[in-house]
């Protein structure tokens, strides 16, 4: 009988030692409310105004995500010994108010799926889909916690409820939302497949973070095809190259911190270049990662950059930001566009249970083209010379915390773009739109 006893207090022993060695956690977060959203669009073909027309369009209803998108998560850690530990993470996107409550979106379903190793003192490694540094980055020095509502020009998001009048449907349309700098994503790529990510520990108040992504398919052909105008057209390349890297460094020193942060996305595909007019026929480029998702950019090399600070000065924390990308085409480095942005805000406990913040920005997006109908990040005919547009915008939110799981939240944000002009001798187009919600998020 005692030894009976013994055997079953081992184990005991022995399966409870076994659970603290590994875990998995269910996680998730809803958020749901009223939104509303206006938008005002000037001499925007694209929208069915022409020269001095304004047009406008008002919408409202329920809708889910404008402080947090919805979200249904597993991870685990097991404890492998001598300071050594697995991981994983699996996250996908919810969307509670369709009948497909997990999100079937192929671009933005897989918010996270990666695994990976750690050692205590050193750092950890992990493969999958996953954010990049500049993302995670933003995310420890973004004033609006990178919600989905319109103002904020470092994260900067149209709404949840948008319609065709402020199309995103072809990044390369020219006088459309799509170029004036204040999208869906435009500042930067926010996440990448086939990602092999670097994070060390922090030694003297430094920590590191790098990332590589690899996608190859190499096919050799050349080949040069004579058009009925009695031009020819070639077909250049024969590979299918989807490349990227980045570094990250982010030093705390008490109540500072700072980051500086650079990724680097090449993408190579076949294209149809004119000998007669040296505009693209297929294959023209694209930006990678447009709208947050993971699809890769077609013949074009994306540089981004990203710098911030925050300081905590204990009755509130304030921010300063700072984001560079330029997108230019492999085939012409002189076809570009450009996005730059400056941000600051605060935010701040009013009370013990009534967190607010506030955040207010400028920047201006370039657009390049080497000569007439040759860069089709810009499309038209009529697209010629360098040309810009001004925007900027500003948000204002607050939360109401019920428990530390769950809370109310306002948001108001609004943007605007200016002096965007195109098309060659066309009347310059101008946005000014904004939004606004009430809603509850829980986390569980």
């Amino acid at each position: 009988m005692k030894k009976s006893l013994l055997a079953v207090a081992a184990l005991g022993a022995f399966a409870s030692a076994a659970q603290a060695q590994s875990s998995v956690t269910v996680y998730g977060l809803l958020d749901l409310g009223y939104m509303g959203s206006t938008f005002r669009a000037a001499n925007n073909g694209a929208s069915g105004t022409s020269a001095g027309v304004v047009g406008q369009q008002t919408t409202s209803g329920f809708g889910t995500g404008a402080e947090s998108t919805s979200r249904l998560g597993f991870k685990g850690t097991e404890d492998l010994g001598g300071g050594l530990s697995a991981f994983f993470t699996i996250e996908t996107a919810l969307t509670p108010n369709n009948q497909q409550s997990i999100s079937i979106s192929g671009n933005t379903a897989n918010r996270q799926t990666f695994a990976g190793l750690k050692k205590n003192g050193i750092g950890q490694f992990a493969l999958g889909t996953q954010y990049t540094t500049i993302h995670n980055a933003v995310a420890a020095t973004d004033p609006g916690l990178q919600n989905n509502m319109m103002g904020n020009v470092i994260y900067d998001k149209t709404t949840a409820n948008q319609t065709s009048f402020y199309t995103q449907a072809t990044y390369s349309t020219a006088g459309t939302a799509n170029t004036s700098g204040q999208q869906d994503n435009t500042s930067y790529t926010v996440r990448a497949n086939n990602m092999l990510s670097l994070q060390s520990d922090t030694f003297a108040g430094f920590q590191g973070n790098a990332f590589y992504v690899l996608n190859n398919q190499n096919n050799n052909q050349t080949t040069t095809v004579t058009t009925g105008a009695g031009g020819t057209t070639e077909i250049k390349g024969g590979s299918t190259n989807h490349t990227a890297w980045g570094l990250g460094g982010n030093y705390t020193w008490q109540k500072l911190l700072v980051t500086a942060n650079f990724q680097q996305f090449t993408d190579k595909a076949p294209s149809t270049i004119s000998n007669v007019t040296g505009a693209y026929t297929s294959g023209y480029p694209v930006m990678n990662g447009f709208g947050g998702t993971t699809v890769p950019g077609t013949n074009a090399k994306d540089n981004q950059q990203y710098y911030a600070a925050t300081y905590d000065f204990g009755i509130l924390k304030a921010y300063v930001q700072y984001v560079n990308r330029k997108t230019m085409d492999v085939n012409n480095p002189n076809n570009y566009v450009a996005r730059t942005a400056q941000q600051i805000g605060v935010r701040s406990f009013v009370t013990p249970t009534v967190e607010a913040w506030a955040s207010t920005g400028t920047g201006k997006y370039t657009v390049s083209s080497g000569s007439a109908n040759t860069n089709y990040f810009v499309a038209g005919a009529s697209s010629i010379g360098s040309n810009a547009a001004n925007f900027g915008g500003f948000q204002l939110g607050s939360n109401y915390w019920l428990s530390k799981r769950t809370n109310l939240y306002a948001i108001y944000g609004q943007q605007r773009t200016s002096n965007q002009n195109y098309v060659l001798n066309a009347n310059p187009t101008s946005y000014n739109s904004n939004n606004y919600a009430v809603g509850m998020r829980t986390t569980f």
